[in-house]
């Protein structure tokens, strides 16, 4: 298993990222401001108008081997070149969520829902990376990034109509989506 690596989304006022847009789909939003950068590694700058902090590369919570071998074997890492939109999706779930068995979670998640089934659908195009906060103390559990080339953008947005469409979702408290360009 990869070493746990620590993240940290700042937003203010400089970072690679131009942030277009900021909505509420669910509770509180966050925030407006201009810029975002995702740091990795303990090391990171003071937060701007506001940070999220997780961890990435923690242990696989609801992917069986056969599915994490296929996401490996086509998903893409973040930072090509062509990718100059992203999102980042900040969210919680209910207690009701948390208090189901991690099998009960996994049944929901896949077997009722097809989030990673879906998901599948859309690699290389879409990039992604999950960041756990829950056991981190963060106000959201989950931080997903996303990045994606602009011809792609509408493949994305489908992606996420899908996914939010699901019996899964029925299970969301908080979400944010924030929409990046790459200048």
């Amino acid at each position: 298993m990869p070493t746990p690596l620590p993240i940290a989304i700042t937003a203010g006022t400089a970072g690679p990222w131009r942030i277009t847009a900021i909505a509420a789909l669910a509770g509180a939003s966050l925030p407006q401001a201009a810029r975002l950068a995702m740091h990795e590694g303990p090391d990171v700058p003071p937060p701007g108008a506001w940070q999220l902090r997780g961890v990435a590369n923690s242990n696989l919570r609801y992917t069986a081997e056969v599915e994490r071998a296929r996401l490996a074997g086509v998903q893409q890492g973040l930072g090509r070149p062509g990718a100059t939109r992203a999102a980042l999706i900040p969210m919680s779930k209910s207690e009701a969520w948390w208090d189901l068995a991690q099998d009960a979670r996994r049944a929901l998640l896949e077997e009722q829902s097809q989030h990673i089934a879906i998901g599948l659908e859309y690699l290389p195009a879409v990039a992604r990376r999950l960041i756990h906060c829950r056991d981190q103390g963060g106000e959201f559990d989950f931080l997903t990034w996303f990045e994606f080339a602009p011809e792609h953008e509408v493949a994305f947005d489908q992606l996420l109509a899908r996914l939010r469409a699901t019996a899964e979702w029925g299970y969301v408290t908080r979400e944010v989506e924030v929409r990046l360009t790459r200048d």
